[in-house]
């Protein structure tokens, strides 16, 4: 089946940034001149999804209105001729009914976000696409995604990549059945295991295609490691089912815009891709290294 829908989760408190993100959601912190959000949903975009569903909490209503049209703010720009801002501002807006906004009205984890989800999504797969993991460079990892569903057929898949043994508690990690280089199938996949217990230091990225049986088999009753629902809990079930679970090693460079030092690397590394920005970040990164 096509994927045409994308899942946002975007109801976390955003504690790292406060007190940035006392009044703003986390997903409206901007990398260039696009908030996070938008920046995940222009790559769902570019992969051919059709209808972009947002899992939002309390305080999250800057989201809504973001993709929303703003007719006061349209009208200034057309009035004073600012036609490239007017562009930016009409290209940001999600067409009427491809947004649905639902609360997630406790925060118990991303498992219970996406389980949220199951009566808009249906009996379908799905693109899930974390806003905080920000991939730049080569094509849209989700159409790499995509590619890879199309080829290999029905399953859970993921983004990966490898990261250093002491790093792996950080991440969901696979417990690897085999691997081409490109394609990695996992006999399990477990949630930040210690280092002395990580089956592989291939670790998840927040990006997934899933088979709509994920909903059945999200257990949310049973709080897992966080005391949180977790996501990963779901997919050994289903291994054992029959359903594969695929990682993809994609091209690009992924940024954990969740933390303020990836975030930051994130902004730097979008002006150094931007022609209108390169030539002033370098600069500045020259003078600030002539001063210290």
């Amino acid at each position: 089946m096509r994927i045409r829908t994308a899942v946002f989760p975007v109801a976390g408190l955003g504690t790292r940034f406060l007190p940035a993100t006392k009044a703003i959601p986390k997903e409206m912190l901007t990398v260039g001149d696009k908030p996070l959000i938008q920046h995940a949903v222009e790559e769902a975009k570019a992969a051919g999804i059709e209808r972009f569903i947002f899992i939002t909490s309390q305080g999250k209503t800057a989201i809504e209105d973001h993709f929303d049209s703003n007719p006061l703010l349209e009208r200034t720009l057309a009035e004073r001729g600012n036609t490239k801002e007017l562009e930016k501002v009409k290209s940001s807006q999600l067409s009427p009914g491809d947004a649905i906004f639902i609360r997630q009205q406790q925060p118990l984890g991303l498992g219970h976000a996406v389980w949220c989800t199951r009566h808009l999504v249906g009996n379908e797969p799905f693109a899930l696409l974390l806003a905080d993991d920000m991939i730049i460079g080569g094509a849209p990892c989700t159409a790499q995604m995509i590619s890879a569903y199309e080829k290999l057929g029905r399953g859970n898949y993921t983004a990966v990549m490898d990261v250093e043994p002491l790093h792996v508690s950080r991440y969901g990690i696979l417990d690897i059945e085999s691997d081409d280089g490109w394609i990695v199938k996992a006999k399990h996949v477990i949630e930040k295991p210690a280092p002395h217990r990580s089956p592989s230091c291939t670790a998840i990225v927040g990006r997934y295609i899933l088979d709509p049986m994920t909903f059945e088999s999200i257990n949310i009753h049973n709080l897992g490691i966080c005391k949180e629902i977790q996501l990963t809990d779901a997919f050994y079930p289903m291994i054992q089912a029959g359903i594969p679970f695929y990682g993809v090693r994609f091209a690009g460079q992924r940024y954990d815009c969740g933390t303020k030092e990836g975030w930051l690397e994130a902004n730097i590394a979008n002006a150094f891709e931007r022609n209108d920005l390169r030539e002033k970040l370098l600069t500045t990164l020259k003078n600030l290294k002539i001063r210290e």
